[in-house]
């Protein structure tokens, strides 16, 4: 089992060293902010953990990633208010469908741009707080200044996770991998787990 795991990781590791692998970076964020089935956060890490052992470079893998989310979270927004029209006759024919779409307004008014940035690690949530945001019609350069944002904090700290694994664990590439894919998945705990309680704490109010 064992043999197999470092055999995926060399893998791997060799395919994520080609400086095609930039491409690959950029083109998945794009459309995992449309269609959020595609792990890009994975790859922006692994095109960390690249460059921490010296294949890639950190600037660019940033850069690639930042440029894709930030594209993406551009065109979900855009698809949202091609589609406004439509969404909210639809959403406001019921009383129900009144409130929850006055609600989804309200957040966005009053948190919208730190709710941009905590749905980047959300997988799914960017997705759809950026359409809510097209559908709702906020201004297109508040969404652009808190995609720029939100799009560059991601980067940041997807690249810079695995970039700090490769760089830990220069000889042993199969525990930096290990080592940045957990550091990622305990950061999406951390921050769902303070969404719930957010919510669970605003619901007693």
């Amino acid at each position: 089992m064992l043999q197999l795991i470092n055999t995926f990781f060399d893998w791997l590791k060799e395919s994520s060293s080609s400086p095609w692998f930039y491409l690959i970076i950029f083109s998945v964020a794009v459309f995992d902010s449309v269609l959020p089935i595609i792990p890009s956060e994975t790859l922006v890490i692994i095109g960390g953990v690249s460059a921490g052992s010296g294949s890639l470079s950190i600037a660019i893998v940033i850069l690639c990633a930042a440029g894709g989310a930030f594209v993406g979270d551009n065109l979900s927004y855009l698809i949202g208010r091609e589609a406004s029209d439509w969404v909210i006759k639809r959403r406001t024919r019921t009383e129900k469908g009144k409130r929850q779409m006055a609600n989804i307004v309200e957040q966005i008014h009053e948190r919208g741009g730190m709710l941009l940035i905590t749905a980047r690690f959300i997988p799914g949530g960017r997705t759809l707080l950026t359409l809510s945001c097209g559908v709702t019609v906020q201004p297109r350069k508040w969404f652009i200044g808190w995609a720029v944002v939100a799009a560059s904090v991601w980067s940041l700290y997807a690249s810079l996770l695995g970039f700090v694994g490769g760089k830990s664990f220069a000889d042993n590439h199969t525990k930096a991998f290990l080592i940045a894919f957990a550091g990622a998945f305990g950061v999406t705990i951390i921050i769902e787990g303070f969404r719930a309680t957010s919510h669970w704490l605003k619901r007693r109010k």
